[in-house]
């Protein structure tokens, strides 16, 4: 009996179809695609309505690509999954043809219609079953654990307490307005972010990213720890555009794990570079990966200011992993690929430098102000433009096409993600839980700042837990956000911070998806490769904590003070991580290593006392290590 409910509360496994089905699904799948982009870009079309077609074709979609569990038939759906698959169609219908009447009704005011009662709770079922499919027992727990709270929890104790839900009351805030089901995230998941998406898939099927590969191997392959090095600028690259730590850890880490395997990394370190690369590419802009465009959408900050705010992070994010590896690689003696392996930079460039221009003509539209919307489609206009320049890497309306379709299907998972954190919030909202939860934290920390950052991030940790990143951002946005709101920090201080740990919480055990996927790939315990890929990203545990208290960071407030704390920041992650490592040019003594780790500690902390403490623990650290201090001598 607990063999069978163990495996109910299984994931789903992708199906193998057959090739008629899959090609059918195939051009549904691009159908969709294009529909999204006319009614994103070209057509105006009311936004429940788009929202409404886009979810009921994604559930229909996903019942028949994902089986019910490991039990599931895997080469083709069951009668049940097409029932499912018809339903989604059905509710979807139904909603699109009342969609005028549902968006001019007052909620609460006029009462839900027995076929309203019908539809709305087949769709939430069906909602919460895709998610399970999909995403797994950790969002559809959280979920059903909201739910179950919304319908019976006045009945706990007065602090966590509200006044009595009804059924019907619970499914007209749920499914007949903007705060729950089709709310903030399902709308980024069927316009921002799906057209991001397809700019990734177009730029990786024109070859984008076999250049990005070539660039990394060029300008690292041939250094000490080359293997790594090219993972870290690789993956960095191609996450920016996956948005995902898990599918880039797939797609990358298939060619990069193996290749430090080759050449002396441990199966558990190979896997722990391949994971922290991969993470931090959902924190570097321009795209970081989708729970950036929900950031935007809910706080209403522009797009274009998160990402430029988000540059200087998301660089010394990089810094650490990549000077952690150099002075990992050099204490264990791990050299570079060999002269023939490796390419040079002139001919990556040649072969594939003009994909930098769809990256430049991002970049710059977002800086300029441009709608991220409209950004992603001619940013994927200019992927097709821009290679069919080249025989090689050209793409016929064949490959156009697929890509189309493959977009689609890279977004089902994703939209059943967003969904079901639209439920989350919904029920979050309708009970005020948001404030209860800033009360608790409060009274757990005091007036201490600092305590409430720490407790925070902990919750915006354990909160994405086993979660799609942007569902982990929304559900600590409206449980943690009301907290940090409350302190002297800014909105954009306080839910870049939330995006970090959500980010993080993809390789912070013990559950770590991320881990999870590289382990397959490499062949070692997932917690293993977790707790190596938190000890390489350490930097970006800290750096937020960081930006909270100087805003520099962030490339907010004068210009002075953006420029201190930049370089004493790129400092601070250089002696931390040569204080995590142990190492510099030769191993560290116990005494030096713990300097370090404090100087380190004290170059983030923006502070002209904190500078000096720093500055004066490196010199000490360099007067006790005799190799560093016969250095000092010699310069």
């Amino acid at each position: 009996m607990s063999n069978i409910l163990s495996s109910m509360l299984e994931t789903g496994t992708k199906r193998q179809l057959s090739p008629g089905l899959a090609r059918i699904l195939q051009s549904i799948a691009a159908l969709i695609a294009l529909g999204v982009i006319y009614t994103t870009t070209i057509v105006y079309v009311d936004l429940f309505a788009m929202t409404i077609v886009f979810l009921s074709s994604m559930l229909a979609l996903l019942f028949l690509l994902y089986t019910a569990g490991p039990w599931g038939r895997t080469n083709s759906p069951s009668l049940i999954d097409w029932a499912l698959s018809l339903s989604s169609v059905a509710a979807g219908v139904y909603f699109l043809v009342e969609s005028s009447r549902i968006v001019e009704r007052i909620t609460l005011l006029f009462p839900l219609e027995i076929p309203d009662l019908i539809a709305g709770s087949a769709l939430f079922f069906l909602t919460i079953e895709a998610t399970r499919r999909t995403v797994g027992f950790g969002l559809t727990s959280v979920v059903t654990i909201f739910v179950l709270y919304n319908l019976f929890g006045h009945g706990l104790p007065a602090g966590l307490g509200f006044r009595e839900v009804g059924y019907n009351h619970f499914l007209d805030i749920m499914m007949f307005t903007s705060d729950g089901l089709f709310g903030v995230p399902l709308r980024v998941a069927a316009t921002y972010a799906f057209l991001f998406v397809l700019f990734g898939t177009f730029l990786s099927r024109a070859g984008g990213a076999d250049f990005f590969f070539d660039l990394a191997s060029a300008v690292a392959g041939r250094r000490v720890g080359g293997p790594a090095k090219i993972a870290v600028i690789s993956s960095g690259l191609y996450g920016t555009m996956s948005g995902s730590p898990t599918s880039d850890v797939v797609t990358t880490g298939s060619i990069t794990i193996p290749m430090m395997q080759r050449l002396g990394y441990g199966k558990s370190l190979s896997g722990s570079v391949e994971v922290a690369a991969s993470a931090g590419g959902s924190l570097l802009p321009p795209v970081m990966g989708s729970a950036a465009f929900i950031m935007a959408e809910y706080t209403g900050i522009e797009y274009r200011d998160i990402a430029i705010a988000g540059i200087v992070p998301a660089l010394l994010y990089y810094v650490c992993v990549y000077t952690q590896i150099h002075l990992r690689s050099e204490k264990m003696g791990l050299k570079g690929l060999e002269e023939n392996e490796v390419s040079t930079v002139k001919v990556a460039m040649s072969n594939g430098g003009l994909f930098i221009i769809p990256l430049l003509v991002l970049s710059v539209a977002l800086v300029m102000g441009y709608s991220p919307t409209y950004v992603a489609a001619f940013a994927s206009l200019s992927v097709i433009a821009v290679a069919a320049i080249k025989p090689s890497t050209r793409m016929g309306l064949k490959s156009i096409w697929e890509a189309l379709g493959e977009t689609t299907l890279r977004m089902v998972s994703v939209t059943a993600a967003c969904a079901a954190a639209g439920l989350v919030i919904g029920g979050i909202s309708m009970t005020g839980l948001g404030g209860k939860f800033a009360d608790l934290v409060f009274m757990l920390a005091g007036n201490s700042s600092i305590l409430v950052l720490i407790i925070s991030a902990l919750l915006a940790i354990i909160l994405g837990m086993g979660m799609p990143t942007p569902s982990a951002f929304i559900l600590a946005a409206v449980l943690v956000g009301p907290t940090l709101s409350s302190l002297d920090f800014s909105a954009m201080q306080s839910n870049m911070f939330i995006l970090y740990f959500a980010v993080l919480s993809a390789m912070t055990p013990p559950v770590a998806v991320a881990a999870f996927a590289a382990s397959a790939i490499a062949d070692a315990k997932p917690l293993g490769i977790a707790v190596g890929a938190v000890k390489l990203a350490i930097t970006a545990f800290v750096v937020p904590f960081a930006f909270m208290y100087g805003e520099g960071l962030l490339l907010e407030g004068p210009i002075t003070g953006i420029i201190l704390n930049c370089l004493t920041a790129t400092l601070g992650v250089i002696v931390l991580s040569a204080g995590i490592e142990g190492y510099w040019k030769a191993p560290l003594s116990g005494i030096a290593q713990a300097m370090l780790l404090v100087a380190g500690l004290m170059f983030l902390a923006p502070s002209i006392i904190a500078l000096g403490i720093a500055i004066a623990l490196v010199v000490a650290a360099v007067l006790v290590t005799p190799h560093l201090r016969s250095r000092a001598k010699i310069a």
